[in-house]
């Protein structure tokens, strides 16, 4: 054996890592909520915790165009969808209420299945058609009803954009498959930077008057970005390297759980007998998700002999 070469962790130990990683995901609203109390907006926080990232990793993806040159067009996707998944997301969390932004965002696995059939041709076996009916009924009962109970807001928007965007993203790093997984990784911060920028000046804002926004909070946007977000990507990494996919999937489903238990006891959330009925068909869909661990095939075609 290599020197160089490490053992593989205990599964324990990588469970734990990707947990830590999921509780970290989950009690992201509360910086994030502090951060809109001090004047904050959020195109301005996914510049400054993201948008850094992205500028510094720049030269990294730079170093790797002859791997991803072929694909570059792939690339670019993953730069503006990834980019507006998670500048929508955090602009959700900051404006609307945390328990409906996070079930809603988890409509994810949804978009995904169909992202995968209509795009990839995948054959979908019926588990996944299952939760993607158990999904859709779970968003009619969180929404509303019919046409005079709707109830819908532009942060909730955001988070149906975020969860399709994110889903997307999926779908197009599974076809990427020569672009190297740092460049994969670091353009989804490359575009919130160039989205949150261009969101920021859309919007008239300009620069931002730190000392009327205060520079601890600007610094703590930056510790966000450098640490917290830092430490939860990396480990959860760390986590989904050495666990088996299935395994993964269900204990990052721990997001949506912290997310939405500390929201009602630490927040001001609450939800309606109906709109838990359907959050919690909505968990259940990306639970059944995560547990079908049968591989995706191309659909078939008829060919001639």
């Amino acid at each position: 054996m290599s020197p160089l070469a490490m053992p593989a962790p205990a599964p324990r130990l990588a469970a734990g890592v990707l947990l830590f990683s999921a509780s970290l995901w989950g009690l992201s609203w509360l910086p994030l909520k502090w951060f809109a109390a001090q004047g904050l907006g959020g195109p301005l926080v996914t510049l400054l915790a993201y948008g850094l990232v992205g500028l510094l990793a720049l030269p990294l993806i730079w170093r790797q165009r002859r791997a991803w040159r072929a694909q570059w067009g792939l690339l670019l996707a993953l730069v503006l969808v990834g980019g507006w998944a998670n500048t929508s997301f955090v602009h959700a969390l900051m404006q609307g209420e945390v328990v409906r932004v996070m079930f809603l965002f988890y409509l994810s696995p949804v978009w995904a299945v169909l992202g995968g059939w209509l795009f990839l041709k995948e054959h979908i076996p019926p588990l996944r058609w299952a939760a993607v009916g158990a999904a859709l009924l779970g968003l009619w009962l969180f929404l509303g009803q019919d046409l005079h109970t709707l109830q819908f807001s532009a942060c909730d928007g955001l988070a149906l954009s975020a969860g399709l965007c994110f889903a997307a993203n999926n779908v197009i790093a599974r076809a990427a498959q020569q672009v190297p997984m740092l460049s994969k990784t670091f353009a989804v911060f490359v575009g919130c930077g160039l989205i949150s920028l261009a969101l920021h000046t859309g919007l008239g804002h300009g620069l931002p008057a730190l000392p009327g926004v205060g520079w601890l909070a600007v610094l703590a946007v930056l510790a966000y970005g450098g640490v917290w977000l830092l430490l939860a990507t990396a480990t959860w990494q760390f986590g989904v390297t050495h666990i088996e996919s299935s395994r993964a999937g269900v204990i990052l489903l721990a997001e949506l759980v912290v997310a939405v238990l500390s929201a009602v006891w630490l927040g001001s959330d609450s939800l309606s007998a109906r709109e838990w009925a359907g959050g919690t068909l909505i968990a259940l869909a990306a639970l059944a998700e995560a547990f079908d661990t049968r591989p995706v095939s191309p659909s078939p075609t008829t060919s001639s002999a």
